[in-house]
């Protein structure tokens, strides 16, 4: 057997405390449990009233390292994958301050000063972006040393609006190795798209001007987004990147899927997920030979929608911008596959690549934006443990999207003795110690009115307080943050 190839050894997760049950938002609201469970999920996360993307990336950093007995002398690469960042200067250096911070005080090796300590941003597929270059660094210039990626956010959205059942917040920190232990992160074999969307979803700054910070100087942080026009950008993305993946692909593009063991997704609520899924298969059969092409007619024919008007759909690749500089964003551009779909949903065919390891998890946790993915992957991974799902060798398929507008498709092998090191994820762990709080105490979060709602758990890193010039230097805005416990 050859040695493994760069990827991922390793994960930790950082889940805040205060869950919102969308059973009870729904008696706050007045919508539908019935519908909000079936698409969306179960429950949702809030970041405390002293929280932010830093800390919790710091909190999953560090339990990374103490998880997986890391050295951090020969950590050369920290990289944060966020949307919710709140400097515009720094990024992961922050979150390699407090990790340090808290060696420091345990007498412990720092990471080192030989590290680089990007931020990238693009929406929720930031961290997949980190996640590549990670990959890069460590099978080329790393000199043998590790990379750390670690994708935190919070998503908020305004209440009455349509995204507010679907928030959240966590991190999720990924090592990343020369020679991986859990997944060979296979980048030849990828497939990238990206292209400008105009208003899918967006966070100007003129949206914080004039805004009164919260008791902890943190902005509300709600998107700029159109439902209707964001849901055709997704499904759109990614099928350019999965066009791009099956033409570098070796077998048909319907092989290739069905030879995937599991397709994790972001997914920003549970139904937009197998939505991205169902649309790439379809596409996979459109591609595909005599046999893909009649269990497509299969489907079509199920959903009442002629199987040649639908490959031609599939196939056409439209341009989505055009709908903002006409208007018409409520208009669907895929029609036949969105009906198609529905069909497809209810049947043996979907069911077999429809992964449900991890499935459970993800409906508690809520929209982690970049974190998302990463987040259903770990669940998933140490799920498969227990479950005996996965052997050495076979394969996943990863699925990254960020609005505004790009995805990334990537296939990773399943390393030699994977299970040792997916033991160590501790994904169930990070689901405990949730209190679920009432409306007012919602409202109260939601709004960063509420400073008594501050969280101090052991292990995990706080905001201090927020600087104000009063020590005689400037530092106006800049947060002090400590390591609570």
């Amino acid at each position: 057997m050859s040695a493994a190839k760069a990827g991922i050894s390793g994960f930790s997760a950082y889940l805040p405390p205060h869950r919102v049950q969308l059973q009870q938002w729904c008696q706050w609201t007045g919508d539908q449990w019935d519908k909000i469970e079936a698409v969306v999920g179960s429950s949702f996360r809030l970041r405390g009233a002293n929280e932010n993307a830093y800390t919790m990336a710091a909190t999953a950093v560090l339990r990374l390292i103490q998880r997986y007995d890391i050295d951090p002398a020969r950590i050369g690469f920290l990289g944060l994958g966020t949307e919710s960042s709140t400097d515009n200067s720094a990024g992961a250096v922050i979150v390699k301050g407090m990790v340090n911070q808290a060696l420091r005080d345990a007498q412990a090796p720092e990471i080192s000063r030989a590290c680089e300590v990007p931020e990238f941003k693009h929406a929720c597929l930031g961290g997949i972006y980190a996640l590549k270059s990670a990959t890069r660094y460590v099978a080329t210039d790393g000199d043998d040393r590790v990379a750390i990626v670690v994708c935190s956010d919070i998503a908020e959205y305004e209440r009455a609006s349509s995204g507010e059942p679907t928030q959240g917040a966590g991190a999720v920190a990924m090592l990343v190795e020369p020679q991986a232990r859990l997944l060979e992160v296979q980048l030849d074999g990828s497939g990238s798209a990206s292209a400008y969307r105009g208003a899918d979803f967006r966070k100007p700054f003129v949206r914080f001007m004039g805004q009164l910070p919260g008791p902890l100087g943190q902005p509300r942080d709600f998107p700029v987004f159109n439902g209707k026009y964001s849901t055709t950008c997704y499904v759109d993305e990614v099928l350019a990147a999965a066009r791009h993946l099956f033409e570098r692909a070796t077998s048909r593009p319907s092989e290739l899927l069905r030879s995937m063991k599991a397709t994790f997704l972001h997914r920003p609520y549970q139904r937009m997920a197998e939505t991205g899924l169902a649309f790439t298969f379809l596409l996979a059969l459109a591609l595909g030979d005599g046999d893909d092409l009649t269990e497509l007619a299969e489907y079509a024919h199920g959903a009442g929608v002629d199987p040649d008007d639908l490959v031609a759909e599939l196939v056409a690749a439209p341009d989505v911008h055009s709908l903002i500089a006409s208007g018409e964003t409520s208009l669907d551009l895929y029609p036949l596959g969105s009906k198609t779909v529905r069909f497809l949903r209810q049947t043996e065919g979907f069911a077999a690549i429809n992964t449900g390891l991890g499935h459970q998890q993800m409906r508690e946790v809520g929209n982690l934006y970049t974190a998302s993915l990463p987040a259903w992957m770990a669940a998933g991974l140490e799920q498969a443990v227990a479950s005996r799902s996965f052997g050495e060798q076979d394969q996943i398929l990863a699925a990254g999207y960020g609005s505004g507008d790009a995805a990334e498709l990537i296939p990773m092998r399943l390393a030699p003795d994977w299970q040792q090191a997916a033991g160590r994820i501790g994904f169930e762990d990070s689901l405990s110690g949730a209190r679920d709080i009432d409306e007012a105490d919602y409202v109260a979060l939601h709004e960063g009115t509420h400073s008594t709602m501050q969280s101090d758990q052991a292990g995990v890193f706080y905001i201090d307080r927020i600087g104000s010039g009063e020590l005689g230097f400037s530092d106006h805005g800049i947060e002090y943050y400590r390591y609570g416990g």
